[in-house]
């Protein structure tokens, strides 16, 4: 089987990335190409293999340049990489993976994080919804013309498997697309550990942009004044970190055994966004730590919500509506909640990263052997 992995851009520290690698894992052999490599700036395992960019990682060489350039470089670089010598490749993607150049008999499978969110969900990019003038008109001009070009890109793929059921139908509405399979991103349970004793702190980790309203958060802790810790980067940190009062600390740049021991030892994870997936709740439940969730999006398929009876088996209290008075409501009532992190931990393993990598090892030669 000749086989090659191609993923958008290993720019960041995310979701993405963590699954980029466990398919590196699954498929040891099979070379990687991205638009962007940014070695200082994500996993450092990735450090360790060989990974073939495009001519884009001089021009971007920080995340925010990255996606400030897309349009028109970042978009020509993800169709110059050339993988027609391949017969099977699977893509990491949500965009620019998808564009790049294929042997027309290749065998082409599509693990979908979710239709490109600039182009199909534009009005979660406050930055790009509150253009006016010459810049929103070539601000239109960009994302009507990537839209055509993702529509008729994202038709390539033989098989699609999709993040989530609630990304599956995504790609149904936008690509009119079958998805084959539902495969939740895991988490590697054998990193994280339980602690005993647990300090007073609450922790956010998040990329710092508006979509991911770590802002509601701050509001709330301000009032309530009780310590936060957020972890992570983005175009809004330094209006994050101004509108802050001093009981919240930002941290960037951590280790990954900073991380867990932040876990560990955190009260709760706070998760006020609508995300596609999530693995950060599910992180902190390998650590025997509970979830604060906004009721939506992926949490829903790896969270079990508290309902009042079910303190054993709970491992998140959700909050209904994405203001500041339903996630204090959520916080305090978190009080009384005695979760039992032992359950939570059991939970976790349930998304464990060797259950992944044996799924995609056996449905992707599943699909391959009668070719």
């Amino acid at each position: 089987m000749n086989i090659a992995i191609v993923h958008d851009m290993i720019v960041d520290r995310g979701g993405a990335e963590r699954v980029l690698w466990l398919f590196h894992l699954a498929f040891p052999n099979a070379p990687v190409y991205t638009t962007a490599y940014l070695s200082e700036f994500t996993y450092p395992e990735f450090k360790s293999i060989k990974i073939h960019s495009t001519w884009y990682d001089k021009i971007a060489n920080t995340s925010d340049k990255y996606r400030k350039y897309y349009f028109p470089a970042g978009y020509l670089a993800s169709k110059s990489i050339d993988l027609r010598k391949y017969d099977v490749i699977l893509q990491s993607t949500t965009h620019g993976a998808k564009y790049a150049k294929f042997n027309k008999d290749a065998r082409i499978f599509s693990y979908c994080y979710t239709p490109f969110r600039l182009v199909w969900n534009t009005e979660s990019y406050e930055s790009v919804v509150s253009v006016k003038g010459f810049k929103k008109k070539l601000y239109d001009f960009a994302i009507k013309y990537l839209r055509k070009k993702d529509y008729e890109s994202a038709q390539r793929p033989n098989y699609y498997i999709a993040m989530t059921q609630e990304t599956a139908s995504r790609i149904k509405n936008n690509y009119h697309a079958k998805v084959d399979v539902v495969m939740n991103p895991p988490i590697d349970c054998q990193k994280y550990y339980l602690t005993e004793k647990i300090s007073d702190y609450y922790l956010i980790v998040s990329r710092l942009e508006s979509y991911k309203k770590v802002d509601l958060a701050i509001k709330v802790f301000n009032r309530l004044g009780i310590p936060l810790k957020i972890v992570g980067n983005g175009t809004q940190k330094e209006y994050l970190k101004s509108i802050a009062n001093k009981n919240i600390e930002f941290l960037h740049g951590i280790s990954d055994e900073q991380l867990i021991r932040l876990y560990s030892f955190a009260k709760a994870l706070i998760f006020p966004q609508y995300e596609d997936y999530g693995l950060t709740p599910l992180e902190a439940n390998a650590c025997g730590r509970p979830v604060i969730a906004y009721a939506r999006g992926g949490v829903l398929e790896t969270m079990v919500p508290f309902n009042g009876k079910n303190e054993n088996e709970a491992t998140a209290i959700f909050f209904n509506a994405q203001n500041e008075e339903s996630l204090e409501e959520a916080i305090l009532k978190s009080y009384n909640v005695q979760f039992n992190s032992v359950a939570i931990r059991k939970h976790a393993e349930l998304f464990d990263a060797q259950i992944f990598i044996k799924k995609i090892q056996e449905y992707i030669k599943s699909k391959v052997i009668p070719f």
